[in-house]
């Protein structure tokens, strides 16, 4: 079984990748053209290529960045933020606290409920009393 040629898949590839750079540029000669905000997403559309492609390529992704910067009137980010393992995300402290809150609330509901069967269950054995000693047998 023939598997193909790895040295034209390669350069089937390069080509692909070269023709989707290309096509990026021209988009975003374009979009500087028209006056249009300069975003990935925007750009992606514009150009016809992937998110991913754009993200991957550090040309396209620095020179987008640059130009966006320099829409919003601030200085492009010099280098990439280091993440700091031991600092959560804004996402994990959101989900932290909503999961705070539910508890807070389910403990203030689990004692409200704890309070109300000790009535019902107070007013069960006054009407017991009540009712006198033989009266539970038929219940």
């Amino acid at each position: 079984m023939n598997r193909g040629n790895p040295d034209n898949l390669r350069a089937a590839a390069a080509a692909k990748s070269a023709a989707a750079k290309t096509r990026a540029e021209q988009g975003l000669r374009d979009m500087i053209r028209r006056g249009d905000p300069i975003t990935f997403r925007g750009l992606a559309q514009t150009a016809g290529v992937s998110l991913d492609f754009l993200y991957r390529n550090t040309d396209l992704r620095r020179r987008i960045e640059q130009l966006r910067s320099q829409q919003r009137g601030t200085p492009p980010p010099s280098h990439p933020k280091e993440i700091d393992p031991d600092q959560p995300s804004s996402v994990v402290r959101t989900l932290t606290a909503q999961l705070a809150d539910l508890k807070h609330r389910h403990r203030d509901e689990v004692t409200a409920l704890k309070q109300a069967l000790e009535a019902a269950q107070g007013e069960n054995l006054e009407l017991r009393r009540r009712l006198g000693p033989g009266a539970s047998r038929h219940l």
